[in-house]
């Protein structure tokens, strides 16, 4: 048992320096993760303002306009179908 103290100090004394430049390398990854969820975070309310911006764009043409903006979207889409019709008859006349 005598013969194996020394190896357990050369094995304790090495195994220090390691556990401290381990420990070291936890430490900066664990900061540049808090850097990159602080990005994306900055990101993301971003762009949560600009979709709250359009929101804001949106209710203020269906307030100003009243409820005429769903039958004005009926009309382009009647003109729409209108146009395709026309369009295959041309096809069809050829």
């Amino acid at each position: 048992m005598g013969e194996l103290i020394p190896i357990f100090g050369i094995i304790f004394g090495c195994s220090i320096p390691i556990v401290a430049i381990w420990t070291k390398h936890q430490r900066k990854m664990a900061e540049i993760m808090a850097q990159a969820t602080a990005e994306k975070a900055a990101l993301y309310a971003t762009k949560n303002a600009d979709l709250e911006e359009r929101v804001r764009v949106l209710e203020r043409i269906v307030t100003d306009k009243g409820y005429d903006v769903a039958s004005q979207i009926e009309a382009l889409r009647d003109a729409r179908k209108v146009e395709a019709l026309l369009d295959n008859s041309k096809k069809e006349a050829r």
